[in-house]
């Protein structure tokens, strides 16, 4: 008798302990159910026309189609001074201008290049809060997969972008940066992880691996991933070009795998949110400021690229270049570059479309402290030679970097998710509304956004 009474209030105490477990649990559960979960992936140099006009260009896309049947899409995304990759991506993240967050171009101003070509890759240099700072502070799981100015960010798992050298020191250098063992965890299950440098179509089928898994191991509610190999072609042969168009295909089938985890990662409260950073223009023509500068005494250099002494000079931007002055109240050299740039701009020979002053600088948001900005014809870019010709043969054979109001610069954006429409048009859109967008998703506050988010419902 009293075993079997002990079996009873035994069996009732284990009832009161899972009645209390699911009142104490289903709350949580259900929190972590009804949580979104959004997925902001770039693919860099993204003609939105690549996609809206796939068939016209040959180009055989179905997820990204199918990312406009089934969500909104923008018919074009009008980028910031200068059209650039790393302007761009912080914008994306920020809801901000340049001149406010702080990234003003790819490299550092750097006329010395005592700094060897170092690019913007510190998160420290983002001067207003960006979506992963946001997600963080309100207790969302944050990730990364190579995002530009990603180093040191306020993220919990962090694949970095970084490279110096490379070679393979710079996978040790792309480790420290990003979160303790988290690459050395990764790799022990799916083999080596690209170098920063390493940035053609074949990496990114590797950082999509990486990024999946990711996904499926670390559970977060806001991830980043950044897709280079379409920029890189681009720039190599050009946009639409055969090798630019069967790359596109093959990222194509990486975002039917990326929606594909997510979905499956999140059912029912998956965003996929889809966007470039510029567009991109054919390139014929270099066109080599940097004679006439030399020429004309704005700097001093011994040998064929050590700068001695400057007073102005061009800070590279693809498409265009800022020109600083080393003092801005120097008037009397102000003077003499302007001057020079007229005389160069008055032959349409030299390429030039465009010469904005510092007041229309500042009406663009970018590029704080220029003088000037020379934005290119498209069809030219900046060289980097010191001697004549002027115009030479390009370097590249597509570049972007132009002012944004042109439609070649035009970027791109593709959303489905909960709540979202159907095949709906918005038109064209700033980029610094994807932003606020996705913080409304998730349902946090972004401080910097100077747009309000888009009706993507």
């Amino acid at each position: 008798m009293h075993r079997f009474i002990e079996r009873y209030f035994a069996q009732c105490l284990n009832c009161v302990f899972f009645l209390l477990s699911v009142l104490v649990m289903s709350p949580v559960s259900a929190a972590e159910h009804n949580k979104p979960f959004v997925m902001l992936l770039s693919i860099d140099g993204l003609k939105p026309e690549a996609v809206l006009d796939a068939e016209a260009h040959g180009l055989k896309l179905p997820n990204l189609r199918a990312m406009m049947r089934d969500g909104a899409y923008a018919t074009g995304v009008r980028g910031v001074l200068p059209t650039l990759t790393y302007p761009s991506h912080t914008t994306i993240l920020t809801g901000a201008s340049p001149a406010s967050h702080g990234i003003y171009d790819n490299t550092t101003f750097d006329p010395y290049n005592r700094n060897h070509e170092g690019w913007y890759w510190y998160a420290e240099d983002i001067k207003v809060p960006t979506l992963w700072d946001a997600a963080s502070a309100a207790g969302l799981v944050t990730a990364n997969v190579y995002w530009p100015v990603s180093v040191g960010a306020n993220i919990r798992y962090n694949l970095a972008e970084i490279w110096r050298a490379g070679t393979e020191d710079d996978l040790k250098l792309q480790r420290v940066v990003s979160t303790p063992g988290l690459e050395k965890e990764l790799v022990a299950q799916l083999g080596r992880y690209p170098g920063g440098i390493e940035d053609t179509v074949d990496e990114d089928e590797v950082r999509t691996r990486f990024a999946i898994r990711l996904l499926e191991s670390k559970h977060p509610d806001f991830m980043t991933v950044y897709l280079c190999g379409l920029d890189t072609e681009q720039h190599k042969s050009g946009p639409f070009s055969d090798a630019s168009n069967q790359v596109l295909e093959r990222l194509d089938t990486m975002i039917g795998q990326l929606r594909a985890a997510a979905e499956r990662a999140a059912p029912s409260r998956a965003s996929l949110v889809i966007v470039s950073d510029h567009g991109f223009a054919k390139v014929d023509h270099d066109v080599n400021l940097y004679s006439s500068f030399l020429a004309a005494g704005l700097f001093a250099a011994e040998g064929p690229e050590k700068i001695t002494s400057w007073k102005a000079m061009p800070w590279p931007a693809g498409g265009g270049a800022a020109i600083m002055l080393a003092d801005p109240k120097d008037d009397a050299t102000r003077t003499q570059v302007a001057q020079l740039l007229a005389q160069l701009a008055a032959d349409d020979n030299n390429g030039i479309d465009r010469v904005l002053t510092a007041d229309e600088i500042a009406a663009e948001r970018g590029f704080p402290g220029a003088a000037f900005f020379v934005s290119f014809k498209l069809g030219y870019e900046l060289g980097l030679g010191f001697q004549p010709p002027l115009v030479s043969a390009p370097t590249h054979l597509g570049m972007h970097g132009y002012v944004p109001d042109l439609p070649a610069m035009r970027a791109s954006f593709f959303m489905v998710g909960p709540g979202v429409a159907h095949g709906k048009s918005l038109g064209d859109i700033d980029m610094r509304a994807i932003a606020p967008t996705v913080a409304s998703i998730l349902k946090v506050k972004l401080a910097a956004a100077e747009l309000p988010p888009l009706a993507v419902k």
